[in-house]
């Protein structure tokens, strides 16, 4: 397969397939999750009682040309990468456990590729945990969670199972959840984040096996609670706490930037509805210690002072194939350098959702940030969604790096102007319920920054593609 034919995706074959649009009266909504899970495995093995068993399968392949990393990175790149998942719960009374492998790999990347532990980790145990069910509580339910697990919280921008990523966030450490019939939620944790191995670069070629790392040198903790029918909406309010240090000074030590985070937030959010407004704002503060760099010689403590807003406003049409147009507002901080640090980290948030793809890709995130967003989506069944947008983007600090894209220029002399993007994405059931595809692409427009900073690639515009199908078991 030529590397143009890779990048180009078959849309239109794709919507002549589709099926035709549901009345406006029956309101799709689509899940990209099984709505009714076959549990095929479950069912092979006879329906044991007590047990939950399921599984899925997703081979992928994405390719970027045109890269707008520095020179360093491959400046066009492909990717093969396959994520396997395998869960299995058993449940006595109130007691249940369960356990569940991750699978995360990568062939045929080029041998400067950006593709790294978010994109690989082979054989993983990312979930083993006991759970016991706790009943009726403050006229609610609660249950507690110890051990290996996996956590979406509120909007996912700070704590998240990742969907798109090949790699999933996991956690070791306590969880307590509880929720009311008018759906007030409360949860409390305290984890040890899990540290991705292998990350060297041929570990990572050649998808080694090495059990993920937690240890006492980084923690995640904190407390998220949401107050259902506000504005007809739910508020929820947080704060996350992380602390994290170097593990020692030895030549198998891990350096770190030694933060130690407090990031408290609010948000106000109602979910889209047809003839309805809908939005979502979101902010969040950062302060506490940090270190400039990972550097085993960076012994300054800088204040950290960051923050992150999000503000979306959007309208659903009660018509045939549920158009949504939403309106868009991200800033992100970032650091200028002034003797304290001021970039925001998005700890263990996901940003697919938001920003467009991940993976080779990924320009964009919460960090050094101000973007503006217009998308529009349809909805016209349960089988099928497409969505488009439009997003400018602009650096925060003109010094500091932007998003994830490692560009540079401390100076400030090229500008805060980083470049356009567009992007588009289909999803369809091939087999409801059992087989999913699921195709899109970027292109970013690259500004002055992106083409000027001292670190810049002399390449042309981003083209990114991918195409994946998901296997449910």
């Amino acid at each position: 397969m030529t590397r143009s034919a890779l990048y180009a995706c078959p849309c239109a074959a794709l919507l002549a397939a589709c099926p035709a649009p549901t009345p406006a009266q029956e309101a799709p909504v689509f899940s990209a999750t099984p709505r009714e899970p076959r549990f095929l495995l479950h069912e092979a093995l006879g329906r044991p009682d007590s047990w939950r068993i399921s599984g899925s399968f997703r081979p992928r392949v994405e390719g970027i040309a045109n890269q707008f990393r520095p020179p360093s990175f491959a400046r066009d790149d492909i990717l093969n990468s396959y994520l396997t998942t395998l869960f299995m719960e058993y449940r006595a009374g109130p007691v249940r456990i369960g356990g569940e492998l991750f699978d995360s790999r990568g062939y045929f990347q080029r041998r400067n590729s950006s593709a790294f532990t978010t994109e690989i980790n082979a054989l993983e145990p990312g979930q083993a945990y006991l759970a016991l069910d706790l009943g009726a509580v403050a006229g609610g339910t609660g249950s507690l969670t110890l051990g290996r697990f996996t956590k979406n919280i509120g909007s996912r921008r700070l704590v998240s199972r990742q969907q798109f990523r090949n790699t999933i966030n996991a956690f070791t450490g306590l969880s307590y959840d509880w929720q009311n019939p008018g759906k007030d939620r409360l949860t409390v944790l305290w984890t040890l984040p899990h540290t991705r191995l292998p990350d060297d670069p041929e570990g990572l070629r050649d998808n080694g096996i090495a059990f993920d790392r937690e240890s006492l040198d980084l923690h995640l903790f904190g407390a998220s609670y949401t107050k259902a029918g506000v504005l007809g909406g739910a508020l929820e309010v947080y704060g996350y706490g992380l602390l994290e240090r170097d593990s020692g000074t030895g030549l198998r030590s891990v350096q770190t930037r030694d933060r130690r985070l407090f990031t408290p937030g609010i948000r106000l959010a109602r979910a889209p509805a047809p003839g309805q407004v809908d939005y979502d704002l979101e902010a969040i503060y950062q302060t506490g210690l940090a270190r400039e760099t990972a550097a085993a010689t960076d012994r300054t403590d800088l204040g950290v002072s960051a923050y992150f807003l999000h503000a979306e406003a959007g309208y659903t049409v009660d018509a045939r194939w549920r158009p949504r147009i939403a309106l868009h507002y991200d800033q992100a901080s970032g650091d200028r350098g002034r003797g304290s640090f001021g970039r925001f980290d998005t700890l263990f948030g996901a940003r697919r959702f938001e920003y467009g793809p991940t993976g080779l890709y990924g320009p964009v995130q919460r960090a050094n940030l101000i973007s503006p967003a217009l998308r529009l989506e349809v909805t016209p069944s349960r089988t099928w969604d497409a969505f488009v947008a439009y997003r400018p983007l602009w650096l925060e600090s003109a010094t500091d790096a932007f998003g994830a894209t490692l560009i540079r220029d401390r100076t400030g002399r090229s500008g805060r102007f980083a470049g356009q993007q567009i992007e588009a994405r289909l999803r369809t059931w091939i087999v409801p319920d059992a087989m999913l595809l699921d195709m899109g692409a970027a292109y970013l427009i690259k500004g002055r920054f992106l083409r000027d900073a001292p670190n810049a690639p002399g390449t042309g515009n981003t083209f990114y593609g991918y195409l994946n199908t998901t296997f449910f078991f």
